[in-house]
């Protein structure tokens, strides 16, 4: 099985570099722009199977990719929840007195969704949903956070080195689920 890990495309500027978390955010029209590039990258990969975070970003994403299969819609995908940091730059949030000193110390101190359950709603969801079904070529449209988090499940590897990933807006990643 593949699957195919795409990030939203950009999102309305007011809302660009910052924690958005659940925040209910459209895209830009570069972003919608880039969605249709996007479509013609993937043109030619017959998904069997669709899945899409239920945020407007994922789901506006989705439908410039202008795909037959309908898609499931999920909360499970989401990114995670900053709580009252959701809407806030790094800038932002180390004036309110949080001091950045290592990766995992500063996810820890922001408030929200707490990061390891975070982490094993994204595990759980990979694991025991989309990576069960019967389908050879999966497109799954979700969030940076909920990429790099999966990379760093099955990959083994830190969160800081997955977070370390360059994933920009509109762009994918292919997994083998054999190499997982």
């Amino acid at each position: 099985m593949k699957i195919t890990l795409v990030r939203h495309s950009e999102v309305i500027k007011e809302y660009q570099g910052k924690y958005n978390g659940h925040i209910d955010i459209s895209l830009s029209l570069k972003g919608i722009n880039d969605a249709k590039e996007l479509a013609k990258k993937l043109q030619n990969i017959s998904f069997d199977k669709i899945y899409c975070s239920d945020l407007v970003r994922a789901r506006e994403t989705l439908n410039e990719l202008n795909l037959d299969i309908k898609p499931i819609y999920t909360k499970e995908l989401r990114e995670k929840s900053w709580g009252k940091h959701e809407g806030k730059s790094f800038k932002e949030i180390q004036a309110e007195g949080i001091e950045y000193i290592n990766f995992e110390q500063w996810i820890s101190a922001l408030d929200g969704e707490d990061f390891s359950l975070y982490k094993q709603r994204v595990q759980k969801y990979f694991y025991e949903t989309i990576f069960k079904e019967d389908a050879k070529n999966i497109l799954i449209v979700t969030h940076s956070g909920v990429i790099k988090t999966l990379l760093s499940i099955a990959k083994d590897i830190s969160l800081e080195e997955a977070f370390s990933t360059n994933l920009p807006y509109s762009s994918f990643i292919t997994l083998d689920t054999i190499s997982l």
